[in-house]
């Protein structure tokens, strides 16, 4: 028996290669699934069962098109309702893998179709489970994402998780190794760990969901509080793992197609493609195509794409470093966005080559501007998190979080110069190029974010919270 894990570090994700005597299940494959084919080759093996813990929101499942590509059958739990050829299991059915077996253990609460898949060696002794998102290592699913379809409120849903917990998982021995979908950065919990294995005996002690003497009313209350809205293109994502999606092959065939940049101006023109540069930020800075929005590889790339972008169906054109097409277009398919037109050829320097306007944004040291920043310290505008934000903050700096930028347009000053920071860089340069595109560009990008302004004897402070009175 071999177990691989296949992480995903962008999207936090983790996909299962399970092989046993020639025979291999794969579980929670992403969109790309020529890997999982490759590594089968070599074992001399064949793909027999893709096994799926949910429908997932955050990321756009592969197992579609691995089941064409190799004749595997696709594994949901129960209550899943899809509209291509899979099996829906059981409660408690078993598959066969060479000499091992994997149960299907229905654990709704996440979603109402999460099934926990349990491995049992060729003696019958359970090995692992692989939990998906019904439990992280340090935290649990969110119980908000499939309320509406469920038809219940996320506190029914977490008192259902509970009791999966309770009955399905806590029970097992504590050398039942944990295998969970997600790990730190994930948006589909809240508290997870960095480590992406552990032992279901470690988190029993360290993960605060499964407290022995925790009532269902306190899991219900702890799981349920502080959850921040989901992305808006999660259900756009679930759609697509239910019903299908197009073939990978054919999304890049057309997404990195190369335009020159009388072709590129173009279709920019003539289609309402979003312009998309994922190039580094300082490449970004120093010159771009005008209205373009920057989202860098080099950081959490495609989470950032699905929570402001948003709409799957949206037309995009890319900006990249050379050689670098098929990995961003692979990366977009990966969060649904399938509607690629093409890749400006050259890159900038072609653009600027061909007598095109381009722009810059200006960014300033914090020594530069410490001066005005200490004058005029309600003009700065920080796009951190609000728990980051509310940990230490620059005093009087209004918090717009990123993922809400749009909500808070009309806070920026047209009158005068404002100031953006994030953390160290990459966020800030988001909003900028948002902000510009929408027409606002009195504004300067603080170089090395918070991280920066610390170092300084600017004037911080720390949040406090406020006690009930």
């Amino acid at each position: 028996m071999r177990i691989e894990q296949i992480y995903t570090g962008c999207l936090a994700q983790g996909a299962y290669y399970i092989e046993s005597k020639g025979e291999v299940a794969i579980i929670d494959p992403l969109r790309e699934v020529h890997p999982y084919i490759n590594r089968a080759k070599l074992d001399d093996a064949k793909i027999k069962y893709i096994f799926e813990t949910h429908f997932h929101a955050d990321f756009v499942s592969g197992h579609v098109t691995l089941a064409k590509e190799t004749g595997a059958s696709i594994v949901f739990g129960p209550t899943a309702h899809t509209s291509f050829d899979a099996i829906i299991a059981e409660d408690g059915q078993e598959f066969k893998l060479g000499e091992v077996t994997i149960k299907a253990l229905h654990t709704p609460g996440h979603t109402m179709e999460s099934t926990t898949y349990l491995l049992r060696d060729k003696d019958g002794k359970n090995h692992a489970i692989f939990s998906g998102d019904t439990l992280f290592l340090g935290d649990v699913g969110r119980p908000d994402l499939a309320q509406k379809a469920a038809d219940m409120t996320q506190e029914d849903l977490a008192g259902l998780l509970f009791d999966s917990l309770r009955s399905k998982v806590m029970p097992l021995a504590d050398d039942v190794i944990v295998y969970p979908a997600h790990g730190a950065g994930s948006a589909c919990g809240k508290n997870m760990m960095k480590e992406t294995v552990d032992t279901l005996g470690n988190q029993k002690k360290v993960n605060y969901a499964l407290r022995a003497d925790m009532t269902k009313e306190e899991f219900v209350k702890e799981v349920t509080d502080g959850l921040l809205p989901p992305p808006k293109y999660f259900p756009l994502n679930v759609k697509m793992n239910k019903e299908g999606y197009q073939d990978i092959a054919e999304v890049l065939q057309k997404g990195t197609a190369l335009l020159s940049p009388n072709a590129f101006e173009t279709a920019a023109n003539e289609t309402g493609a979003i312009v998309l540069d994922v190039r580094h930020q300082e490449d970004f800075i120093k010159g771009h195509v005008p209205r373009s929005i920057f989202i860098g590889l080099n950081g959490d790339f495609a989470p950032w794409v699905g929570a402001l972008i948003a709409d799957v169906e949206q037309s995009i054109l890319l900006i990249t470093p050379e050689g670098q097409e098929v990995e961003t277009v692979t990366r977009l398919s990966r969060v649904g966005f399938d509607n690629t037109l093409g890749v400006l050829e050259g890159g900038l320097k072609a653009w600027k080559k061909a007598g095109k306007e381009i722009d810059t944004i200006t960014s300033r040291s914090v020594a530069d501007v410490k001066e005005a920043i200490a004058a005029d310290n309600d003009s700065v505008f920080d796009v951190r998190k609000e728990s980051e934000y509310q940990s230490e903050h620059l005093v009087g700096a209004i918090n717009s979080p990123l993922s809400l930028l749009n909500n808070h347009l009309t806070e920026f000053p047209s009158d005068k110069l404002f100031y953006v920071h994030c953390a160290g860089g990459y966020r800030s340069i988001i909003a900028a190029s948002i902000l510009k595109s929408r027409g606002i560009h009195n504004l300067i990008d603080v170089a090395g974010g918070f991280a920066a302004i610390k170092k300084t004897d600017l004037n911080l402070t720390n949040y406090v919270c406020p006690t009930s009175l």
